[in-house]
């Protein structure tokens, strides 16, 4: 089986986080795009701490796809440095994991 990853994303608003994640799924990059709404971070940045509003994006997919995923966020996000974090998913449900695997092909076979 493959290895399955969750990637963990913030972006500025749930628009952006709607954005980025049906692009992914689209391309095929993800099988599936959570969109968390109303987070509060605190953050440093450029030598000041720093607090905004923002949405989280949590996307599932496989780690072989982990590096496309990472630069279409990249290109598709309105951050200078975006927060893309790959996580393993070290269990779960194996139909659901067989499934991340089937929606991540590059053609419609799953």
């Amino acid at each position: 089986m493959t290895e399955a990853v969750s990637v963990y994303i913030t972006t500025a608003d749930k628009a952006e986080a709607l954005a980025i994640g049906r692009a992914l799924v689209e391309k095929r990059l993800a099988a599936c795009a959570n969109v968390i709404d109303g987070m509060r971070s605190v953050y440093r940045w450029q030598g000041e701490v720093a607090e905004d509003d923002e949405a989280v994006l949590i996307v599932k997919t496989i780690q072989a796809l982990a590096a496309a995923v990472i630069e279409t966020v990249r290109g598709l996000h309105s951050y200078d440095c975006p927060c893309v974090v790959v996580l393993p998913i070290l269990g779960g449900n194996p139909d659901y994991l067989t499934w991340i695997e089937e929606q991540t092909r590059t053609t419609d076979s799953g």
